[in-house]
């Protein structure tokens, strides 16, 4: 399961697509011009975003362009009602990965999304370092200051994400869609439960402190002590 960054202005287009990408069990935020794409986009860890060329307010080549300022690796696709070579060399030129022309049948649509997120997933470094702690996401192994620490799969998987998120805050929906695939219930502690879990593993004993509570919002993983 994915999560995916859908920036259309078109009420009907933007229904029909989340419509089919939730077929495929993806998650689907919706946008409705750039300039608020941009905001939305800063505070969200998404997988893949969905362009369309022609917005109000940012066109869709300025909002990649944002995009790829912050994210190198995101698989980009871009739609567009105009087939212009022109205008694709203008898109892959400000980093998108893929154009699709509208109209376009929902089919191919999700053929190129499952191919630019598995494409993405083969380009994932499975080693990590951050600060004193390596993760090896094959193996589920943590090491830190020569001390090798185990986590169960769920903890690796929460690690992981925090650490892909250096110094960006996750909200507690972002880190239960994320890691549990399911929505979010504010009932449930679970991923405080986890975060615990995780700090009693590779902070316990340690003088610095990676995972940082951000009051009423989230979790933050830092490398920079205050």
């Amino acid at each position: 399961m994915a999560q995916i960054f859908l920036v259309e202005d078109e009420e009907r287009v933007a229904s029909f697509v989340k419509k089919a990408l939730e077929e495929n069990n993806h998650t689907v935020d919706i946008i409705t011009d750039g300039a608020s794409a941009v905001k939305k986009f800063a505070g969200i860890p998404y997988d893949l975003a969905i362009l369309d060329i022609m917005l109000p307010y940012l066109s869709g080549i300025e909002v990649c362009r944002h995009i790829r300022q912050k994210n190198k690796n995101i698989p980009i696709l871009m739609l567009t009602a105009l087939d212009s070579v022109d205008d694709k060399v203008k898109g892959l030129n400000m980093g998108a990965d893929d154009y699709l022309v509208k109209p376009f049948h929902l089919k191919e649509l999700q053929a190129r999304v499952e191919a630019l997120l598995r494409r993405n997933a083969s380009d994932v470094i499975p080693i990590i370092t951050l600060g004193s702690i390596t993760l090896n996401t094959a193996n589920n192994m943590v090491e830190r200051e020569g001390r090798k620490i185990s986590l169960t799969t769920k903890e690796c998987a929460l690690l992981e994400l925090l650490m892909r998120n250096n110094d960006k805050m996750l909200s507690r929906q972002t880190i239960a869609e994320k890691v549990w695939g399911i929505d979010f219930d504010t009932g449930t502690n679970v991923v405080d439960v986890y975060v615990n879990y995780l700090r009693n593993k590779i902070e316990k004993g340690f003088t610095d402190k990676y995972i940082h509570t951000v009051i009423g919002k989230g979790y933050i993983f830092k490398t920079e002590q205050n």
